[in-house]
């Protein structure tokens, strides 16, 4: 018996049909993987004026889900936390979730405990809604979409990032870069953000795109100034990016719905979005304006870098790569004179 689980969409549909059709609740549970309690209890919670209609009990379920998770929340529960939470996510404040939970609980030691877990629960939910637009990344978590592979297919020769090198994933090497788009363009806009970061310095580049199906067009105009020391490229799976094999190197792709796997990127955007929030017209913006937000990111220091900024890092890197590459070049040139026929005299 397998450890229990809420009933989904697709097993109430099944359960709906077999009832349907004079199946037992033993049967049923066999065939379910559950005990027959638990398929008793589905039915007499989400029946509908004496009968299960799948489609109805999904719904009915849900409301009960909805409702018993927001009333039984802790801050909720405690009006003191509440306030508090209120208080410090507003200007002057604008504390994050982690910071308000670690002072309420220097602060209040005897008190309930919350972590930041609870607060980000809390914002989620319809009684903290208003003040998710104050979160630093004003986003929600989002389910994964079921079924929804068309995108992903129209990729070809698609290498997944289980196969890139440890050289790359251990940032042991100068040239690879991560690349996306700066989120889903407004309506009445459709121009994005291209933007590529290198893994190793952590230089970040960004261009405007016209619209998304311009992406590809973006990277390149990112990259070509460095085609002789890019090494690899790696996206997630948007269809902006089935044209990466136009880049002429490597190319890996994030598992769907896996965006962590290239975080360098992903957190760069981060920092843009600080000064060109996520709901902003990039038409009001110039590109002079980008440049210059990107020469600040670009020449902060970095602890990850030991203090050095990600532009002081690119260029030694760079420097260091072509000098290599000119010893290679004039090795090669001493070993075809070796190998050259002499003339006797």
């Amino acid at each position: 018996m397998r450890k229990y689980k809420h009933f989904s969409r697709t097993e109430r549909h099944e359960l709906s049909i077999l009832r349907k059709k004079g199946y037992s609740l033993r049967d049923i549970a066999r065939e379910f993987g559950r005990s027959p309690s638990s398929v008793s209890r589905e039915l007499r919670r989400n029946m509908v004026n004496g009968g299960y209609v799948a489609r109805k009990a999904q719904h009915k379920a849900y409301v009960k889900r909805k409702y018993s998770k927001y009333l039984g929340m802790k801050v909720r529960e405690n009006q003191e936390i509440e306030r508090y939470i209120w208080e410090k996510i507003q200007p002057p404040y604008k504390w994050s979730p982690e910071q308000i939970a670690g002072k309420w609980g220097q602060g209040n030691p005897d008190s309930l405990s919350i972590s930041p877990r609870v607060v980000y629960k809390y914002l989620y939910s319809v009684y903290g809604q208003p003040l998710c637009k104050l979160l630093k990344y004003k986003r929600y978590k989002k389910k994964p979409r079921e079924n929804n592979k068309q995108a992903h297919e129209l990729i070809p020769n698609r290498v997944w990032i289980d196969a890139r090198p440890d050289i790359i994933n251990d940032r042991a090497r100068f040239g690879d870069f991560e690349a996306d788009t700066m989120g889903r363009p407004r309506k009445a806009s459709q121009q994005t953000l291209a933007v590529a970061r290198e893994r190793k310095s952590r230089k970040l580049f960004a261009v405007k795109v016209p619209r998304l199906k311009y992406t590809m067009e973006g990277f390149k105009a990112i990259l070509s100034p460095y085609q002789d020391i890019l090494e690899s490229v790696t996206f997630d799976n948007g269809v902006e990016n089935v044209r990466h094999e136009e880049l002429n190197t490597s190319t890996y792709f994030c598992h769907p719905y896996s965006s962590w796997e290239k975080g360098s990127v992903e957190n760069g955007i981060g920092v843009i979005r600080e000064y060109i929030p996520k709901k902003a017209d990039l038409k009001d913006y110039s590109d002079e304006y980008i440049i210059a937000v990107l020469e600040r990111i670009n020449n902060t220091p970095m602890k990850c870098l030991d203090w050095l900024t990600p532009s002081e890092v690119f260029a030694k890197e760079l420097t260091l790569k072509v000098e290599l590459e000119n010893k290679q070049v004039e090795g090669n040139y001493f070993l075809s004179l070796l190998s050259y026929p002499q003339c006797c005299t």
